[in-house]
């Protein structure tokens, strides 16, 4: 009978999950459709240690393909869209970079007929400051910043973003190569709107983290993994997320929301403008707001799901996490990103650029090859001479 049972409900299962898939425009006979997905790394269940295959289960139920690429940062994914070359038809961006995207008009508003298991979102999740009235992006997860670190190596008290300013951590601390992520620290730290559209604050943050430098292993973003799970890094920033995959791997690590205050973000599913299979991609959209993909999707990458629904199908441990699903009085400490003027977008990534070659030994080589070329030049003028002189 329990067989009987099992097998009903599992019938059931794919019947409501196939009712939920919207029709899709009829295609030849034996033409196959792609989609191109551009999505951060380490952000999509790919199968591994019996995790969902998110791309290959939806290829499985609607035949459509999926070509997968990845980012580290909504800065390249703008600067990919911008200079063309690639033609996407799902994005993934943060909260204020999809708000610039908007402005700049280059999203496709969406057509929640081919969405409807936008219905499963929370209600806090949508009519957001970057999309208030949700024309443009469905909630994909949630999320803070904090600083991730080794309980073995860090033995001081760590609940403040000073720690990474700590010399007795030198040539162990990573921190983000990203400009927003990292100028956020030191808004933070420095008591700043991460907001700001000051150049005064901006350049009290350049000066922050150039006193920081010297104590910076590396500036990193997908490369932080390897480096906290192997211990070449005992501290850095990063993604709570991220912190529970790493965590897994290295029971030693630990996470702490700073007392200064973090960032909260929301990253959502965009189509970009002038995408070529836009019904394909809304399908793909609608896919993975079904909360049965969602919580085994969450359950592999480690992020929260704006899906109350598919808690059901987290891990008990994962469900209950108090870094990835945190408190209220937590999340009262925490600040979203706006887009920021064309100006002081600029000005932020000028000072990032600045900080990444200051005394970074790029000065010295400069003097050095001057020094060089000045010695040549010399040597071939007095060879010049010299030959005149027997002439």
């Amino acid at each position: 009978m329990k067989r009987i049972l099992a097998a009903i409900l599992t019938l059931t299962l794919a019947f409501t999950l196939f009712a939920a898939i919207p029709s899709l425009p009829a295609k030849a006979e034996g033409e196959t459709v792609t989609i191109n997905v551009y999505n951060w790394g380490q952000y999509i269940g790919i199968g591994e240690e019996d995790t969902i295959d998110v791309n290959a289960e939806f290829t499985k139920r609607t035949g459509i393909q999926v070509n997968y690429t990845t980012y580290d940062s909504n800065e390249t994914l703008l600067t990919k869209l911008e200079t063309g070359g690639s033609s996407y038809d799902i994005i993934i961006p943060s909260d204020y970079m999809i708000e610039r995207l908007i402005k700049k008009d280059m999203l496709e508003k969406l057509n929640f007929d081919n969405i409807p298991n936008y219905q499963y979102i929370d209600e806090q999740y949508k009519n957001t400051p970057y999309d208030p009235n949700n024309e443009y992006s469905v909630p994909y997860t949630y999320g803070t910043v904090g600083i991730i670190y080794n309980t073995k190596y860090v033995t001081k008290t760590v609940d403040s973003w000073n720690i990474l300013w700590d010399e007795d951590y030198k040539d162990k601390i990573l921190t983000f190569d990203n400009p927003r992520d990292l100028f956020a620290i030191a808004e933070f730290l420095l008591g700043i709107d991460v907001n700001t559209t000051s150049e005064a604050d901006y350049q009290k943050c350049y000066d922050k983290l150039l006193e920081q430098k010297p104590l910076v292993q590396q500036y990193v973003m997908d490369q932080i993994f390897d480096a906290m799970i192997n211990e070449s890094a005992w501290i850095a920033p990063y993604y709570a997320g991220d912190f529970v995959t790493m965590h897994e791997d290295n029971p030693d690590l630990a996470f702490c929301y700073p007392k200064e205050g973090f960032n909260f973000f929301i990253d959502a599913i965009c189509i970009p403008k002038g995408c070529e299979h836009k019904a394909e991609a809304e399908a793909y959209i609608n896919f993975l707001c079904d909360p049965e993909i969602s919580g085994q999707n969450m359950d592999a990458i480690g992020y929260a799901t704006p899906i109350p629904e598919a808690k059901e199908y987290l891990s008990e441990e994962f469900a209950n996490s108090e870094v990835v699903y945190f408190d209220e009085a937590t999340a009262a400490k925490s600040k979203m990103f706006s887009d920021l003027p064309d100006e002081t977008f600029q000005l932020m990534n000028d000072y990032w650029s600045k900080l990444k070659v200051e005394g970074s030994g790029y000065t010295l080589y400069i003097i050095i090859g001057a020094v060089i070329a000045a010695v040549i030049v010399a040597v071939v003028i007095m060879r010049v001479r010299k030959k005149k002189l027997y002439e």
